[in-house]
């Protein structure tokens, strides 16, 4: 991924108001490996259920926002895995997050969804940048470029779900 500064960041979200732009909590965007990343994700420390995704998409830019569902009891207890980047996770380490579609999808209060790494650190995981905590973690034997190309197949459908009608065929 190239890297962004913060207009552009903010100006490629698709899913939510400027007001809610305006107020996103933005990393540090020089302290980022660019080079390393297949989409840039965060978690938003002032309010812990939002995430935000900002990946190349078709030429472009597109930001997308996110919410974190809420975690029931009994899913604490069970490992799950990441439908980006394929990650086992222990308990806590998968949410499912979910999406304002995009346009009038968005004011009828249409949504998509789909379980992601809870970091949102897809990208660092598929490098072995990250570890999982799970207690057993399948041994991938795929090269690192098949797993980086995987990630992206699985993060584009996303994308293109949240876009919904708005994107030209």
């Amino acid at each position: 991924m190239d890297a962004i500064d913060e207009h552009r960041l903010r100006t490629s979200f698709v899913n939510c108001s400027k007001g809610e732009v305006g107020r996103m909590n933005v990393p540090m965007l020089t302290d980022i490996a660019w080079d390393r990343l297949e989409y840039l994700g965060w978690r938003d420390p002032k309010a812990p259920d939002r995430g935000y995704l900002v990946a190349p998409w078709r030429g472009e830019i597109v930001g997308i926002a996110v919410r974190a569902a809420t975690r029931s009891r009994s899913r604490l207890a069970r490992s799950s895995m990441c439908s980006l980047c394929l990650t086992v996770h222990a308990a806590s380490g998968v949410s499912l997050f979910t999406a304002a579609l995009a346009g009038s999808g968005r004011r009828d209060g249409n949504s998509a969804g789909t379980y992601m790494c809870d970091n949102l650190q897809c990208s660092r995981y598929v490098r072995g940048e990250l570890k999982s905590d799970a207690l057993i973690v399948p041994n991938e034997t795929l090269a690192l470029e098949v797993r980086l190309e995987r990630l992206r197949s699985k993060l584009d459908p996303f994308i293109e779900k949240i876009l919904g009608p708005t994107v030209a065929a």
